[in-house]
Order: C-alpha cells, then structure tokens, then sequence
C-alpha cells in the first residue's frame, strides 16, 4: 500500500488544478473541525473541493500543503482504516518540512473505508492539518461522524448545478447575474436558458452531451447510487423492488406517494416485498440524495405519518432521463426545479393541505423567520379556471396559516393576481432569490 500512496500522491502534484464552473456554494472551514461535503454521486463534491484549493492557493498557499486522494480509486480498494496511516507517512517523507506547518488534506468518498472517522478525529487530534472530507450518503456519515467525531465537524451541502450557476456554466458573464435590469437582450438570453435549464438539469458532466447519450449518463449515476449506496451499503437484497421504486419516484416527480399503494401495485404484478422495507428503500434513497421528501404541513407527528410525502428527484435530469416518450409533464419538471432551488437554500420545507382539501405546493421556514413563506407552482395561468384554483388554494393556506403574502412561480407569466399574491417566472425568480 505504500508504493500505491507515493504513486497518488505524486499524480496530485504532477497535474494541474482543473478549470471549473464557479459553484455559489462555498466550503465551510472552522478551526478543529472535519469539513464534511456531502452530496449526490457526480453533483460537483470533488470540484467544490477543488476550487477551494484554487481559493488556498490564489491566497499563497503552497500547494505541496495540499493533499487529495480519492478512496473510491481502484488503486485503493480494497483498504481497511489499520492502511491510513500510510498516507500521513508517504506524505511526509516527500514533505517533511511541513510538519512545521498547516497542511489541509481532502478525501474523497472516504465513506468506502470503515471505521474512516476515527484516522480523522486523531488527525485533528495530534496533526496540524484541516480536514475535509466528502461523502455520497447523509445518514452514514452523519452515523459515523456522531460516534467518533462528537461535535467535531461541519457539514456542507452541494447540489447539481443551481440555475444561477447553470447561467454561469453557459453564458458566463453574458447574463450580469447580480444586474436589477431586465432588459430585452438580457430577458431573452435568460428565458432561453430556462429551457435549456428544463431539458438539461444541472449535472456538470453531462452538460455539452447529445440527448440519448446525457440520459444514459444520468441512468448510470442512479446505477452507481443503487449498486454502492443502497445493495452494497445496506445490504439489500430485493432488487426487483428497489429499481420498480426508484423508477416510480423518478419517473413521476412532485407527487404525493403512497407505500401502501405501491406495495398493492407491486404484489399485483408478483412483486414480493414488505411496507417496512420500501420505507426503509425510501430513507436510503434519501439520505444517498436521489431523491427528496416533503411532508405534509402539521404540528402532528401522527398528522405527517399518515399523509403521504410529495417526492422529488434531486434534479431535473432524473426524471426527464426515466419518463416514458412522449409524456407531457412540464408542470411537474417545473415544481421540481423550485424545489431543488428552495431545498438547495436549506429551507424548512412542507406542503399544506387546506381544510377544504386545497393543496398549496410549499411551506417554506427558516429558524430566523417568523412568518412562512407559500409558494405555489404553476405552468401557466393564462386559463381562468387555473388562475382561480392557484389564487384559491394559496389563499387558503394563506388564511389558515396567518401569512401576509403568498407567490406564484410560473414558467413565464409575470403578473399580480391579487394584492396579496405575486406571480413571478422560475427564469426571473431564481436568479433574484
């Protein structure tokens, strides 16, 4: 293993730093703490690190004080926690002058080595290095990190491409993305990033790739989530069930989803599996971030158990890659970008169901706020049959859940139904919010 820790750390030095796409998303790093990136496969973990480490070196950090190892290389596997002493002695027997300094080590996907959490908590413990390490599942490091580490790290989130970074990606600084003016060049340039935005998603490998083959891409990355994330991790052996699941909340996004009609409809085809273990298939599609869960709005434990949660597929490229041809469904894409925009910004989120049975897309809170925020989600409200059951249900909740105020995000309408509620355009609306 020591050969294969000299011949790794020599290719980080031998190649230059990538160029990337600036990500909004910043690296949090507090004094003895370990940096925790966590994210879903291929959604940009290892370039944030990355540019953290152009950020380092712009600001006259050597970068021989620098070290990155991927832990999902081939070269590594199959590596046990008694082998991660041997990057500490590969490294310095190459930089032995750097034990009198600071030293920040990056590791990749360090979740494939069990018992990872305890070499980190002795490198923050004994070594004068910042830590910071990347992972492809919440609940596991969370696990890992909660049993050795104890208050020791920070975590943030990286998410495929927001659409302000999608922007960045293609137009660069064409779109003046902090301009207030919307003027004709600009409101177009923007709009039709929109509907490249819709087709595209934001994952960044895939983004200059022809139709078929971004979406056999993107099967893959669920592929890989399935195989190492979910059959590897968790052990599971049901995987008829699992692929009919995931298939079902990615082809169908923003909907309501029931596990005991699930269940039904996969015993009607012959499909064995319990309620318990689709429950638990959810939680480990959750927590590898596939796809998310927005509960009912409730004070009531019970209340958000019974009612089904609305899923999501963490961006919009999952969907569009399993949807059957030919399927209209721009209204559910729609919804599902405001999602990921909302969730991206670490929002509190819920839907609320009015007494009369009227559906109001998102609850939005932050600790620091007082008043909710309601955001309904609309393809177009030029139908008046539409624009009254939007304005109706949003000013239900707005009623019941005493908030002032209440928006719209459409995919192209601006307008002012009522003077409590604004509808706003998704182009418009993320790259102001």
């Amino acid at each position: 293993m020591r050969a294969v820790f000299e011949n790794l750390i020599d290719d980080f030095y031998d190649r230059p730093l990538p160029t990337l796409v600036h990500r909004e998303r910043a690296i949090t790093v507090l004094p003895g703490k370990a940096s925790v990136v966590l994210g879903m496969r291929r959604s940009g973990k290892t370039c944030l690190c990355y540019q953290y480490m152009t950020e380092l070196m712009a600001a006259g950090t050597p970068k021989d004080r620098l070290l990155y190892l991927n832990f999902e290389d081939d070269r590594l596997l199959p590596m046990k926690i008694e082998d991660m002493d041997g990057i500490l002695a590969a490294y310095f027997r190459r930089y032995p002058e750097n034990k009198e300094h600071s030293c920040t080590f990056f590791f990749d996907e360090i979740q494939a080595v069990p018992g990872w959490e305890h070499f980190v908590r002795r490198l923050l413990d004994t070594e004068n290095i910042t830590v910071v390490v990347t992972g492809s599942s919440s609940r596991m490091l969370s696990r890992e990190i909660a049993t050795c580490l104890r208050g020791r790290s920070y975590a943030t989130e990286v998410f495929p491409y927001s659409f302000r970074e999608f922007l960045s990606c293609h137009h660069g600084e064409d779109v003046e993305l902090n301009s207030p003016r919307w003027g004709a060049s600009r409101r177009a340039r923007v709009q039709h990033a929109a509907e490249q935005y819709l087709k595209l998603g934001g994952f960044p490998e895939v983004q200059y790739f022809a139709d078929e083959q971004r979406r056999q891409v993107v099967r893959n990355y669920v592929d890989v989530v399935l195989l190492r994330d979910v059959l590897e991790r968790y052990g599971e052996t049901n995987v008829t069930a699992l692929r009919a699941l995931i298939h079902q909340c990615l082809a169908a996004p923003a909907n309501r989803f029931s596990v005991t009609k699930f269940y039904n409809s996969l015993k009607s085809q012959g499909i064995a599996c319990s309620k318990n273990t689709l429950y638990d298939n959810l939680a480990q599609l959750e927590d590898a971030y596939l796809l998310g869960r927005v509960p009912v709005y409730s004070r009531s434990a019970a209340v958000r158990r019974v009612n089904p949660a609305k899923i999501y597929a963490s961006d919009v490229a999952l969907p569009s890659a399993f949807r059957q041809p030919g399927v209209e469904d721009s209204g559910y894409l729609l919804e599902n970008m405001v999602w990921s925009h909302l969730r991206a910004r670490g929002l509190d989120l819920s839907y609320y169901l009015s007494a009369a049975g009227l559906e109001t897309d998102f609850v939005c809170r932050k600790d620091d706020q007082d008043e909710a925020q309601l955001i309904q989600v609309c393809w177009s409200l030029r139908d008046e049959q539409t624009l009254a059951r939007e304005v109706s249900s949003l000013k239900s909740a707005m009623n019941e859940l005493k908030v002032t105020k209440g928006l719209i995000v459409t995919w192209m309408e601006e307008a002012n139904p009522c003077a409590e509620i604004t509808a706003i355009p998704f182009w418009k609306w993320a790259v102001e919010c």
